[in-house]
């Protein structure tokens, strides 16, 4: 079957879920999917194939950068969908590529990040670029789920990564691999850097919660509030009124401190109200701004280097920064070749 792409308009979705005096946001969303540009699909000996769990449902390999496909799983019910960005040349190089896994926020998809020009952002850089669906699953295999498995977890990191590199012309080692993430994919990729500590050389975090039990543990009623509301059909990731206290300590970012030791570490929050999303919106990011210190300080304590930067404004992607920190994934992966 053959996808036919749209290009959504570009919005910021609110979620606004009441649970233990939570105000939570999924910010920085957007509704439908890109494909990219409609071309001839590639010929078969060059399509990529079936594996690792997954089954192909849909696809747009075109020749072009841009390339869409969407799986089955027993993971994950709703049939997650994935942007894969080339660079350029890639079809022609015969070179192997480092990989930057990109990973949205709460009430975003797949196509997130190419309505602010990822492509146009990417031009130049020798790097794959995978962009995945998470649902508002907070990057986690849920404690519990009545709208069919959304092990979000066990996709990226068990089937989707090897199938990258089964797929693709990539590094498949810890040098070739670079993870970030905006608001819950902020989380998302400093939860996997710790949990699957040689993966990934690099892990940067715009406006991503560091700190899941600060302040009376607000971030994982944060979680579970929004999961349970969007995703889980009245499920949550971390389970309520009493948590899976181990799955809490297993993905706090403050409690694996010592698993980002050896690694380029890039972090940013917005440190004031942002005059257009809005009071509830600065709600979130205060507490995301004061994770992120209490996150910076144990790292200096620590002796770990790292590089922060902080904002005025709300939660929102800073494309400047986002630019920058780019840059400085492509300077910390291997080379391309």
């Amino acid at each position: 079957m053959n996808h036919t792409p749209h290009r959504p308009s570009v919005s910021r979705r609110r979620l606004l879920t009441g649970a233990a005096s939570v105000a939570a946001v999924g910010a920085f969303a957007g509704a439908g999917a890109f494909a990219g540009a409609v071309g001839a699909p590639l010929p078969a000996s060059a399509a990529a194939g079936d594996g690792h769990g997954l089954r192909i449902l849909d696809r747009n390999e075109n020749g072009g950068r841009m390339q869409y496909y969407q799986f089955a799983t027993d993971e994950v019910s709703s049939n997650p969908r994935v942007n894969i960005l080339l660079p350029d040349g890639y079809h022609t190089s015969g070179k192997r590529y480092p990989v930057l896994y990109l990973l949205h926020g709460g009430g975003g998809n797949f196509a997130q990040f190419d309505q602010v020009d990822i492509t146009g952002m990417t031009a130049g850089m020798d790097m794959i670029v995978v962009m995945p669906d998470a649902g508002l699953g907070w990057h986690s295999n849920p404690v519990s789920s009545f709208v069919g498995p959304r092990n979000w977890e066990t996709f990226h990191m068990t089937q989707l990564l090897p199938w990258v590199d089964a797929n693709f012309r990539t590094f498949p080692e810890y040098d070739g691999r670079a993870i970030s993430g905006f608001s819950m994919g902020g989380f998302g990729a400093l939860k996997y850097t710790a949990k699957y500590y040689g993966h990934f050389c690099s892990v940067s975090a715009h406006s991503g919660p560091a700190s899941l039990r600060r302040n009376f543990g607000l971030v994982v009623h944060w979680a579970n509030a929004t999961s349970a509301a969007m995703e889980l059909g009245g499920g949550t990731v971390y389970g309520v009124p009493l948590w899976d206290e181990a799955r809490v300590s297993a993905d706090n970012p403050m409690e694996r401190i010592e698993s980002y030791r050896h690694k380029r570490i890039f972090m940013i929050a917005g440190t004031s109200p942002d005059p257009i999303e809005g009071a509830i919106r600065w709600v979130s990011e205060r507490e995301v701004h004061a994770g992120q210190q209490d996150f910076r300080a144990a790292l200096q304590r620590a002796g770990i280097p790292h590089e922060a930067r902080e904002e005025a404004g709300g939660h929102i992607l800073r494309r400047s920064h986002f630019i920058d920190d780019l840059n400085g994934i492509v300077g910390r992966l291997r080379r391309a070749g």
